[in-house]
């Protein structure tokens, strides 16, 4: 059982907070396609090991390194935020459900108050859901569009909690990134660092 793999003591929390990308669902694969085909065209093309450094960032974050990287963006980010989610969504055959994450998520629905917190644009948060069949499983989502600073900040976890009308020191975190990590503890709040080898399934598993 998942509760047994991260040893979760259901007394000693209140509400369970999960970041999205490289917690719940491996989605970098998804991320890089999306990226291609909206930079592509103008000759830029980052790669997924380039990628995987800023997987904690913020989108606006990640453009940023991108042109620092491979060089001016010809369009207003805002465009290619937007082009972004258009492409995300042709991608989402590429995600992988991280198992034991997914499994608790699932184990704790509708016994405590669970929310997503994620750096990422609401509209890719809620595909990514969608695809992986966790929509619905969690009571809020608040993404970086909803606070004035993402991850490491702790305000994404800060305003899920308020959400949520819980503590922030009685909310479990699961995150994978360093800077998730340290918004966690800096939000006052415990958090289980997941392992970049656990376990994943294709979205077009049967397992789904």
């Amino acid at each position: 059982m998942a509760c047994m793999e991260f040893h979760l003591d259901p007394a000693s929390f209140h509400a369970l907070i999960f970041d999205c990308d490289g917690t719940l669902v491996e989605t970098l694969p998804a991320h890089i396609a999306a990226l291609q085909a909206t930079l592509g065209p103008m000759g830029i093309l980052p790669t997924a090991d380039w990628a995987r450094s800023l997987y904690g960032t913020t989108p606006p974050q990640v453009l940023v390194a991108i042109e620092k990287t491979y060089g001016p963006i010809p369009v207003p980010h805002a465009d290619i935020l937007k082009l972004w989610v258009t492409h995300y969504a042709e991608s989402l055959h590429l995600l992988e459900r991280i198992v034991p994450v997914c499994e608790v998520a699932l184990q704790f629905q509708g016994k405590v108050p669970m929310a997503v917190a994620s750096n990422n644009q609401r509209a890719n948060i809620e595909a990514t859901l969608r695809a992986v069949g966790l929509e619905g499983v969690f009571g809020w989502i608040v993404s970086g569009q909803d606070v004035a600073h993402g991850k490491p900040a702790p305000d994404l976890f800060l305003e899920a909690a308020r959400r949520m009308n819980v503590a922030p020191q009685d909310c479990l975190v699961f995150e994978d990134s360093r800077e998730g990590v340290e918004a966690a503890e800096a939000a006052g709040m415990r958090v289980i660092r997941i392992d970049a080898n656990a376990t994943r399934v294709p979205v077009t598993s049967e397992a789904r």
